[in-house]
C-alpha cells in the first residue's frame, strides 16, 4: 500500500485523477464551493489539490470522490476485489469445522490475520519529523458553508482508549475550531468515543485524545467503517493494506498513532469541564445540524511530517465524496452481514438520496412467511443499521440499484398489508424526529408473497386525468411517474394542516379527478420544484419521520415531506435549512473559474438548491 499520502497523490496524478490549483484560494467558503461543483459533476469529478491556501500547507479535497479513486485509495482494481477477500476470510473463520483437517486448514488464515494487527514502533515516526508551534490557526482549516459556526476539521481520525480495558477506538468526529488550541469534539451519544468519555467522567480522570490527519487513505476509510465496538480500526486498515499499521507513541500522552500520518494533533478532554456550544454545521444530510453541547478538546502538541498535506472533505446535499465511501462500506460489510447476522441477505444498497441512514434497500433469499419484516427488524438491531429510517425489502435477486426494478417491486406491494411501522434509535443528525435520536421507522415488504399463500390480484390500471381540475391549495403535480411507478408528487401551499387533514384533502382531490391505481403520494412545500426525482427522494427521506409523517388512506401511502417548522404534525424542535453557498461566494467562483484551471465551467449547484430555502429565512434554522 501507500508509504504516505504524497505517494497516493502521485498515483492520482499518474491516473489523471487530480487537478492541482496553483492560484490563491480562500479556505473560508471558496474551497467548498469549488469542491461542491466538482464533486457533483458526472462521475464525481477529480481530486483537488489546492497549493496556495494562505498557509504553509497544501490542501487535498475530494480524494475518494469517484469509483476509481475509492478503489485506488484502498489499493484494489475494484471494490468487488476487496469484498471477495473479506468474504473468503469470514467464510474460512466461520464455516463449520467437522474434521481435524478442516480445522488445520484454517490455521494459515489465522496466521495471515495475526500479520494485520497494528504494531508499535520504537522512536519517532515521520508524523513527528517536525514539532509544530501548536497553533491550529496556521493550518488550512475550512469554513465550508455560509452559516457554519466557524471553521471545522472535517476528516479527522480521532484516537481514544477505553480506560477500563485499554482497547483503542478510531472514530471520525468533526471538530469546530474555537481558538488556536481548542476545538469541539462532535461525537454523538451512540459513538464509541462518547462512551469512552463517559467512562473517564465516572473515574474523574482527564481523557487523552489524539487526532490524526492524512497518511495512507486506508486509515481514513477505516475510521468511518461501521465496525463492532472494541474492534480496532487499525486492524481493518491492516487488512485493507495487507500489512500492519506501524504505530508510534505520542509526545504528550501515551496513545499511539500511525507513523506515516501527515499531522498529529495531541491533546485531552477534561470530562469535568462544562460542554461547549458547537455548530451549526452544513452536514452530510444536506441540511444544517444545529447548535448543541459537546466536549471541549485541548491541544497540547502538533507534529507533522515534512511535505505534509492537509486533508479535508466537503459534505452537504448529495452527491458528495461520502457517497463513494458509503459504496465501499456496502461492499465490504455485506459478507459479515450475510455470514454472521443475516444469511438470507443477497444484497444491500444505500442510495445516495438516503444519505447513508435514511433509506436502505435489501434483497433477500426468501423462504418463509414474514421473512421480509423479520429481516428488517433484525437489521434495525444491528450496529449502525439501527439508524435506518426507511427500509425496502425485495426478494428473488432483484437488481436493487436499478430504480425501475425497485418500483416494479414496490408496485406489487399491498397497502397496508405489506407496511410495518416501528420506532427506535435514529441518527442524531436526523432532524425530523420529535426526540433527538429516537423516532419512527418503516419497512415496505416488497418480497414475493408465495410463502404467505397470498395470491396477488391483478392491480387496477392506473388512470390519471389529461387535465387536472383547479385546486386552490395544490400548486403543482408531477404525474410523469404515475403509470410506471404508481406514484404522484404533489406540492401544496403553506399551511398548518397536519398529515391526516392534508392526506384527506389530497385524497378527495384525487377522487374528484377519478384517479385510480396510485399507491404512493408524496407531498412537498410549494417552494420545491417537482422535476428532479433524486432531489424529491432526498427531501422525502430527510423531511419525513417514518411514522408521524405518513398515513395510509384509501389503499394509498401518503408521505408528508413538507418543512415541519412551526409545529406542523406536532413537531416540537427547530427545523434546519438546506445547505447552500451564499450568492457572494457563488459569484466569486463564477468569476474566477478560468483562473483555477478546472476546465469546462460547472455551474453552482447552490443556484438550484437555494430555491429550497424559504423566503425570509437567513441562517442555519428556518425562521
Amino acid at each position: 500500500m501507500y508509504k504516505n499520502l504524497n505517494e497516493f497523490i502521485d498515483v492520482l496524478r499518474r491516473n489523471d485523477e487530480l487537478i492541482e490549483i496553483d492560484v490563491p484560494v480562500d479556505t473560508v467558503l471558496e474551497v467548498s464551493e469549488i469542491t461542491d461543483r466538482v464533486s457533483k459533476s458526472p462521475g464525481g469529478g477529480k481530486a483537488l489539490l489546492f497549493k496556495n491556501t494562505g498557509s504553509a500547507y497544501p490542501l487535498l479535497t475530494n480524494m475518494y470522490g469517484s469509483d476509481k479513486r475509492i478503489a485506488l485509495a484502498l489499493g484494489v482494481e475494484s471494490l468487488e476485489e476487496l469484498a471477495e477477500r473479506i468474504y473468503d476470510l469470514c467464510s474460512a473463520v466461520t464455516s463449520p469445522k467437522e474434521s481435524i483437517a478442516d480445522k488445520l486448514r484454517v490455521l494459515p488464515v489465522l496466521g495471515r490475520l495475526s500479520k494485520w494487527f497494528p504494531k508499535n514502533k520504537k522512536g519517532r515516526g515521520e508524523c513527528q519529523e517536525i514539532i509544530h508551534d501548536g497553533d491550529l490557526t496556521s493550518l488550512p482549516i475550512l469554513k465550508c458553508w455560509s452559516f457554519d459556526g466557524g471553521k471545522f476539521i472535517t476528516l479527522p481520525m480521532v484516537v481514544t482508549r477505553d480506560p477500563a480495558t485499554g482497547i483503542r477506538n478510531v472514530g471520525m468526529y468533526r471538530m469546530q475550531v474555537f481558538s488556536g488550541n481548542t476545538t469541539g469534539m462532535h461525537w454523538h451519544m451512540h459513538k464509541t468515543g462518547a462512551r469512552h468519555y463517559e467512562e473517564y467522567k465516572k473515574q474523574n480522570k482527564r481523557m487523552p485524545v489524539v487526532v490524526c490527519l492524512g497518511g495512507d487513505p486506508a486509515y481514513i476509510y477505516s475510521a468511518t467503517a461501521p465496525l463492532p465496538d472494541n474492534v480496532d480500526e487499525f486492524l481493518l486498515a491492516g487488512f485493507i493494506r495487507n500489512k500492519p499499521v506501524e504505530l508510534v507513541r505520542c509526545l504528550t500522552n501515551d496513545l499511539h498513532v500511525p507513523s506515516d500520518c501527515d499531522f498529529i494533533i495531541e491533546g485531552y478532554i477534561d470530562p469535568q469541564e462544562d460542554k461547549v456550544t458547537e455548530g451549526a454545521f452544513g452536514d452530510h444530510t444536506g441540511f444544517y445540524s444545529l447548535e448543541d453541547k459537546y466536549p471541549l478538546f485541548h491541544v497540547t502538541c502538533i507534529t507533522h511530517r515534512k511535505n505534509a498535506v492537509y486533508t479535508a472533505t466537503i459534505v452537504g446535499i448529495p452527491p458528495q465524496e461520502d457517497l463513494y465511501i458509503a459504496k465501499a462500506t456496502e461492499k465490504i460489510f455485506l459478507a459479515p452481514i450475510r455470514l454472521a447476522l443475516q444469511p438470507e441477505v443477497n444484497d444491500l444498497f444505500m442510495p445516495m438520496e438516503g444519505v447513508a441512514h435514511n433509506i436502505a434497500v435489501l434483497d433477500i433469499d426468501k423462504k418463509y412467511p414474514g421473512q421480509g419484516f423479520k429481516t428488517a427488524a433484525s437489521m434495525w438491531g444491528a450496529g449502525q443499521m439501527m439508524f435506518n429510517k426507511f427500509m425496502l425489502v425485495t426478494s428473488g435477486g432483484k437488481n436493487i440499484r436499478d430504480l425501475n426494478d425497485l418500483m416494479e417491486a414496490m408496485n406489487a406491494v399491498e397497502i397496508p398489508r405489506d407496511i410495518m411501522f416501528s420506532k427506535g434509535p435514529l441518527d442524531v443528525l436526523d432532524h425530523t424526529s420529535d426526540v433527538m435520536g429516537f423516532g419512527g421507522k418503516m419497512c415496505v415488504d416488497a418480497t414475493d408473497k408465495t410463502a404467505e399463500g397470498f395470491i396477488h390480484s391483478a392491480k387496477e390500471e392506473v388512470k390519471i386525468p389529461d387535465k387536472w381540475t383547479d385546486n386552490t391549495d395544490l400548486t403543482d403535480i408531477n404525474d410523469l411517474y404515475a403509470k410506471d411507478w404508481r406514484v404522484l408528487f404533489i406540492s401544496v401551499k403553506k399551511s398548518k394542516s397536519n398529515i391526516a387533514e392534508l392526506s384527506d384533502s389530497v385524497n378527495k382531490y384525487l377522487d374528484e379527478n377519478a384517479v385510480e391505481g396510485i399507491n404512493y403520494v408524496l407531498i412537498f412545500d410549494e417552494i420545491v420544484p417537482l422535476k428532479n426525482i433524486s432531489t424529491l427522494l432526498w427531501l422525502a427521506g430527510g423531511n419525513c419521520d417514518a411514522q408521524r409523517d405518513s398515513v395510509v388512506l384509501s389503499g394509498k401511502l401518503y408521505f408528508d415531506a413538507r418543512i415541519k417548522a412551526g409545529g406542523i404534525n406536532g413537531f416540537p424542535r427547530r427545523f434546519p435549512n438546506v445547505v447552500t453557498s451564499d450568492n457572494e461566494t457563488v459569484s466569486k467562483v463564477d468569476g474566477r473559474w478560468e483562473e483555477y484551471g478546472l476546465g469546462e465551467f460547472i455551474p453552482s449547484p447552490s443556484r438550484e438548491y437555494s430555491a429550497l430555502v424559504p423566503d425570509g429565512s437567513s441562517g442555519s434554522a428556518i425562521k
